[in-house]
């Protein structure tokens, strides 16, 4: 049995670690936490009407309203937008994201947001191809347009100056670190992606409400640590990968999802016996279909998504290497 007085040392140790990584700004203005508390107040004000009306009425509700109201998705994406937005304004002219940044990141949050809080969540729940485009808008698709526009720096800049503090502690720059390695990342990438889609994990996440959101929100950080990891505009340092090895990384998760998505395509006979259980939407639609759908969504349009990747990344490299040869013969730098 462990000494208490150890296990004390240690949690001492641990803390103070911790604590000494963090750079821990002044006191902020009184009118800036003013002006904190009464956005999130607004927020949840909002949110506690928008979840009691799903609860009370939720057949008098319109397509773009929740189907199963979400307090993480509805404060998270208000958060991000208002830190992005604020964040954009306190950085030099030459480093705000342009429009097609700002597009973007707006895109990739309108898709997520979506398919998790709109009506269009039933229809995920009721046919297995509309849950694979449900996962492709918050696997790859969504996280992929917000990696793209590359709003960290700008988001981490809005936040309150202790809550920014925070995500540069060791602990957190090491965790990001380790889910970021050239190995882990594609391997976490497709194997999240090919848990939730084992028939017998996929059946108990979607009659499991816990288990269900984890699945979602699962899907949706991974996309998002992935895609910032690969299409990520700056060379190395301080991107953490070269282009060449983002090249890779993108290629390393194609086979897989490849050889997946074929599998359910192909395999003939129905893997997902939920949607039967819990009855299709579309009742015109066999099983059979629904599944092949379902796969070739897996297969085509999931896979491409890394192509697209691998060609952003290489866009990235012509441009580096047109900046550093106008920078060799005296001229400007090459705009992006």
């Amino acid at each position: 049995m462990t000494h208490p007085v150890v296990i004390s040392t240690l949690g001492g140790v641990i803390a103070s670690d911790v604590m000494a990584s963090i750079a821990w700004p002044s006191r902020p203005e009184p009118s800036a936490v003013r002006g904190e508390w009464l956005f999130a107040g607004g927020v949840i004000a909002v949110g506690v009407v928008v979840d009691w009306l799903c609860r009370a009425h939720p057949a008098h509700l319109p397509f773009i309203m929740p189907w199963e109201f979400s307090w993480l998705a509805f404060c998270g994406m208000a958060f991000i937008l208002r830190w992005f937005f604020r964040g954009r304004s306190r950085l030099a002219a030459a480093e705000r994201p342009g429009a097609w940044r700002i597009a973007s990141l707006l895109a990739g949050m309108t898709l997520i947001y979506g398919v998790l809080q709109t009506h269009y969540l039933y229809l995920a729940e009721h046919m297995f191809f509309v849950n694979r485009l449900q996962h492709l808008a918050m696997h790859h698709l969504g996280p992929f347009l917000m990696a793209l526009a590359m709003p960290g720096e700008a988001i981490r800049r809005g936040m309150p100056a202790r809550l920014a503090a925070l995500t540069r502690i060791r602990p957190v720059t090491r965790l990001v670190g380790v889910l970021q390695h050239p190995v882990v990342a594609p391997a976490l990438f497709f194997g999240l992606l090919a848990l939730w889609l084992i028939p017998s994990v996929h059946f108990t996440a979607m009659l499991d409400d816990r288990l269900f959101w984890v699945m979602n929100w699962s899907m949706v950080l991974d996309g998002i640590l992935f895609w910032s990891l690969v299409v990520d505009s700056r060379p190395s340092p301080p991107a953490r990968l070269s282009y060449a090895v983002r090249v890779l990384v993108a290629l390393s998760v194609m086979v897989p999802q490849i050889v997946l998505g074929a599998f359910i395509t192909f395999v003939g006979r129905d893997l997902y016996p939920y949607y039967a259980f819990c009855g299709r939407a579309f009742t015109d639609m066999s099983p059979a279909t629904d599944q092949s759908i379902g796969g070739i969504i897996t297969w085509i349009p999931m896979t491409m998504m890394s192509a697209v990747a691998i060609l952003v990344v290489l866009n990235w490299m012509r441009l580096d290497e047109e900046a550093a040869m106008k920078a060799v013969e005296g001229g400007a730098e090459f705009p992006r």
